[in-house]
This record gives C-alpha cells, sequence and structure tokens, in this order.
C-alpha cells in the first residue's frame, strides 16, 4: 500500500494506492460521510465489474449507496450527461457537506467532479479510478470539465477531491487498449523531467501492459508522487510548472478532435501520438536530438500505442489540424504555448511557436507511416 499526500493549500488530501482498495472503500470513504448514504456516479462497463464490490463495502459499514450509472464512451464528457447528473444529484438530495463518489475512468471522474463543482456552489466528491490513465493523470490534480463541439475540455473548473482510493487490480479486468492507453501518460512524467524513469518506462513498459502487478502498483505511485508535487506548486496552472504536464496533449486533443471525440483515437492514444510529434517538432527544430526524438517513437510503437500520424489515414490537412489548436485552453493573447523538449527528461513550455510551422510540420507527418 501507498498513500500519497497531494499537498494542494487549503484542501489537502490523500491518494490511497492499494491491491484490493475497492472492496474496502466504504471504509476507508466512511470518515468523510455525514450521512448514511452516499450517491455515486458511474458508467455501465465499470457498473457490470465493480457495482457490487462497492455496494458491498458500504453496507458492511452501513451507508447505503444510490447509483447513476451512464454511458461509457468519451461522448459522455457532454452538456447533455452533465444536466443529467446534476438533476440526478439534485433529486438526491445532495448538500454541500456531502462527497460525491467517481467511480470509474478520466471521463466519470471529470464529468462528476464538474457537476460537484457547480451543484449547490460545490460539493464534495471522491474519486476511485479504475483506469490507469485516471489512476496515474485525471484523478489527482482537481482538472474537472466537459468536451464541447469547439474542443475538449473547454468548461469546466479546478475542483480538487476530499480522497483518491486507487485500486491496481481494477486494471486487469480492463482490455489492453485502456491499460495502453493509460500507458502514456506514465510515460509522460519520464519525458517531463525525469530521463531515468523514462528509462524504467523502456525496461519495465511491456511487463506493466502484460499484467505484471509489480510494475504496476511501482509506476502508478511514481506517477502520483510526480503529478502531485507538480500540482501542489501551480495547482491552477499560472506560474508555469503545472502545463509540463500537458506534454503531447495539445497536438492530441486535436488529433482527437479530428476524429470526433470517439473510440477510433482514444485520448491516451491522442497523449501518445502528440508526444511523439512535440518530440519530432523539437528535433525539426534543432531543440533535441533526432536520436532522442526516435528514441521516444520507438518506445511508444514498441508497446502498441501510435506512433506515426499518417495511420490515422485522416482526411484532413496540416492547418485544419493546427486549427483545431486554436481553441485550446493555454491561448493567451493569440499565442499559443507548446510543451517541446531539449531532451529527454527536459520538457519546457515555449511560447514563440508559429502556428504555420506547426501545419507545415503535421501536412508532412500526415504522409509519414
Amino acid at each position: 500500500m501507498a498513500i500519497i499526500p497531494v499537498a494542494i493549500a487549503g484542501a489537502p488530501y490523500n491518494v490511497h494506492i492499494e491491491a484490493g482498495v475497492l472492496a474496502r472503500a466504504g471504509a476507508l470513504c466512511r470518515p468523510f460521510l455525514h450521512k448514511n448514504h452516499v450517491a455515486v456516479v458511474t458508467d455501465d462497463h465499470v457498473a457490470a465489474k465493480w457495482r457490487a464490490t462497492v455496494t458491498a463495502s458500504f453496507d458492511a459499514v452501513g451507508i447505503r449507496s444510490e447509483w447513476l450509472v451512464l454511458p461509457s464512451g468519451e461522448s459522455t464528457k457532454s452538456w447533455e450527461h452533465l444536466a443529467r447528473v446534476i438533476d440526478w444529484l439534485l433529486a438526491q438530495e445532495v448538500e454541500r457537506k456531502d462527497k460525491i463518489i467517481a467511480l470509474g475512468g478520466g471521463v466519470i471522474g471529470d464529468l462528476t467532479g464538474f457537476a460537484a463543482s457547480i451543484v449547490k456552489r460545490g460539493c464534495g466528491f471522491i474519486q476511485i479510478p479504475t483506469t490507469l490513465l485516471a489512476q496515474v493523470d485525471s484523478s489527482v490534480g482537481g482538472k474537472t470539465a466537459i468536451n464541447t463541439p469547439a474542443g475538449k475540455n473547454l468548461v469546466g473548473a479546478f475542483h480538487q477531491p476530499a480522497l483518491v482510493l486507487a485500486d491496481p487490480l481494477a486494471l486487469d479486468t480492463l482490455p489492453l487498449r485502456d491499460v495502453r492507453a493509460g500507458y502514456a501518460e506514465v510515460i509522460k512524467y519520464g519525458l517531463i523531467d525525469d530521463a531515468t524513469f523514462f528509462e524504467w518506462c523502456e525496461a519495465n513498459g511491456e511487463k506493466l501492459l502484460a499484467g505484471d502487478h509489480a510494475a504496476r502498483e511501482y509506476a502508478i505511485a511514481y506517477s502520483v508522487a510526480a503529478k502531485a508535487r507538480i500540482v501542489a506548486a501551480d495547482e491552477k496552472e499560472t506560474a508555469g510548472v503545472r502545463a509540463l504536464l500537458n506534454l503531447g496533449h495539445t497536438f492530441g486533443h486535436a488529433f482527437e478532435a479530428e476524429t470526433g471525440f470517439s473510440d477510433r483515437l482514444l485520448h491516451g492514444e491522442g497523449v501518445a501520438l502528440g508526444t511523439v510529434m512535440a518530440a519530432r517538432f523539437s528535433a525539426r527544430q534543432g531543440l533535441m536530438t533526432s536520436h532522442d526524438a526516435q528514441r521516444i517513437a520507438a518506445h511508444v510503437g514498441k508497446v502498441g500505442l501510435p506512433a506515426s500520424l499518417g495511420t490515422l489515414a485522416l482526411t484532413c490537412d496540416g492547418r485544419q489540424l493546427a486549427d483545431h489548436m486554436l481553441h485550446d485552453k493555454k491561448m493567451d493573447a493569440g499565442t499559443l504555448p507548446f510543451l517541446l523538449m531539449r531532451g529527454i527528461g527536459k520538457t519546457f513550455l515555449a511560447t514563440d511557436v508559429d502556428l504555420n510551422e506547426i501545419a507545415a510540420f503535421l501536412d508532412e507527418e500526415l504522409t509519414r507511416r
């Protein structure tokens, strides 16, 4: 078991990482609940696997759980489902001191957290992430949001959870594709500022994806600790430190938008491909060596994640992809900062990138197989 503190000023909380923690969710959540019933939001895939276990854990400590089960998939992060969650929470007579449970992956965590941030002008919530991506990234740090036709995560709020419970055993029930998508966020922590951890990924990534529990627990604990350190220093991304966590995301979100935020390209797959693009563009600009950029692409491809834009068979051009980036949340006075690299473990925020150069670069990458 690992308990990692997230030292957010005024809103600190712990992340519990433990095999089997889902079966103890009720006991761990109980101290945070001031009533004998709790609202749980999840999706149909997670409910089929874990509803009985989590319900029993709450029953064991005298807490009745009420459940809202939503459709799985990125399209659930929408105005329609946000309204549905809010209406249901109000029907449950949720109060400000209550803690709503978000049981699921990043979609459920983002949606439920955002709903909690605005119901009654702000209720508490607890994250119980069941995907690798959510366990290592989205459940920690308090970013909540929904998607809109204009782009990904453009409507949301910073709203920290009261507690995070991450059970590595939940990953055993996931399709390999979903675990791979989460692994993209694990790689990111090595590329940001720890080349040694990227070396660990190169040596252990395939083992992690194959189901090695020790490798999974280590990767989750390392990633959470790394993110906790960053968000504690820059909770709302105002100092430029937290922005480093967006490595691969500006490119990736554009690819997701072009594919309609669908299962054609999962979020983590977009991040993986976006990270490769950031590395290749950095090399193209003379910021990092081609060898390091190829090393990143090689590892991404070796674990089965997309490492070449051409393989998506998009029908757009580079300008259309660059135009998607104009809706990025990081836009500042008409300028879009990019996360680029001076080497593995040396990510930085570049504020002088010309989108015309990005468009030309993407035109080249669209033909690469």
